[in-house]
């Protein structure tokens, strides 16, 4: 039987005046009560040393709402505010547990404007969908249709840097693994090339960042002449997260379509586990294995290989993969980076990436 998975199901919708202003609203009592508990627990932690449950901070925004300076509370949706209680109970979960850093304050700037709405909250009709405290369905743009049957969890609402509206909507589902098949394949990130595989193939880096520079810079140099606090700052600063949306949206687009092809093709997937944070902190590289986006490229690999029964094996990051010889498996010294390729003395001539993804391929099946 195929397994069950939970899968978010992404649309554009359209608000109306009125929509617009209720939703700003929810997303401002959504960060006030989330940076309000925030302070409350830090308090208590650092001055008492006592943590505070999410029973105990439910407990305070009741008396939040009750104490008269937060009446406006009322006017919003309680699901995405208590919401917002469990997400930063899961934040001090993971910062307790080691596996984040200290929860930080929401700002309304730099922050993810969005707003989490449970079963109770929403209701989904006739291919509509209308939020607690609205009373006209959201104008949907349903690209793709949701699974037959599937009943939504959860509906995210937020509202992206370039003014765009998106819900997000939580379900699952099950998903059919692919057939089997014989062919498996290494994974070689690169920056010239996206990604050169064991098969000898180079899938090109399109390079969308690099693309669109020009007409980034142009917004980003009108974004600078305006005046600070004005509203054609305000309007310069939506064209330039407008390049970036769309620089971010090619990138994924593309992205998706190179790693369905890969899990298509093939049964075992093989990749290096590369250390991208501490590239990006190379001025010279930042940029470039940035717009390469390599983390993302392996995180789509990562489910799309569970949801479809393939194997993702991973080599070792000291793996040296490019220096060692994939017919007699000689090491070589030292291979600048600006040597594309090279010959062995056993007489194999080898391109640098297509070597790498050779050597990984077949590491990651000797890890098995």
């Amino acid at each position: 039987m195929a397994p069950t998975v939970k899968r978010a199901y992404k649309y554009r919708f359209y608000p109306t005046s009125e929509q617009a202003e209720q939703l700003a609203r929810t997303f401002g009592c959504v960060r006030l009560v989330y940076n309000k508990a925030l302070e409350e627990r830090t308090r208590a932690y650092t001055l008492e040393g006592r943590r505070v449950s999410y029973a105990e901070s439910s407990a305070a925004l009741t008396a939040w709402k009750r104490s008269g300076d937060f009446d406006f509370l009322f006017e919003v949706s309680s699901v995405p505010l208590q919401q917002a209680l469990r997400h930063l109970q899961a934040a001090f979960t993971n910062f307790f547990a080691k596996r984040a850093g200290y929860p930080v304050f929401k700002s309304r700037k730099k922050s993810r404007a969005s707003a989490e709405y449970t079963r109770s909250a929403f209701r989904r009709r006739g291919g509509t969908l209308t939020l607690a405290k609205m009373e006209a369905p959201l104008a949907i743009v349903w690209s793709r249709p949701l699974p037959e049957g599937a009943e939504p969890s959860t509906v995210t609402v937020s509202k992206d840097a370039a003014g765009r509206w998106f819900v997000s909507i939580l379900v699952e589902e099950r998903i059919a693994p692919l057939a089997p098949v014989e062919a498996s394949v290494g994974v070689d990130a690169g920056i010239t090339a996206l990604a050169a595989l064991s098969t000898g193939e180079k899938i090109v880096n399109p390079r969308h960042e690099r693309a669109d520079r020009r007409k980034l810079a142009k917004a980003q140099r009108a974004l600078a002449r305006k005046e600070k606090g004005s509203a054609n700052r305000a309007k310069a600063r939506v064209k330039v997260a407008g390049v970036y949306a769309r620089i971010a949206d090619r990138r994924r687009d593309f992205l998706h379509k190179v790693t369905t092809r890969l899990v298509h093709e093939n049964q075992v997937i093989a990749v290096e586990d590369l250390a991208v944070r501490n590239m990006v902190r190379n001025r010279s590289l930042a940029r470039a294995v940035s717009d390469a986006s390599w983390r993302r490229l392996r995180s789509m690999l990562e489910y799309k290989c569970a949801w479809y029964g393939r194997e993702l094996v991973v080599a070792g990051r000291w793996f040296p993969s490019s220096k060692l010889c994939s017919v007699c498996g000689a090491l070589q010294q030292s291979i600048p980076l600006d040597v594309r390729s090279w010959k062995c003395a056993c007489g194999a001539r080898h391109d640098r990436d297509v070597n790498a993804a050779r050597n990984i391929l077949a590491a990651g099946l000797a890890e098995r």
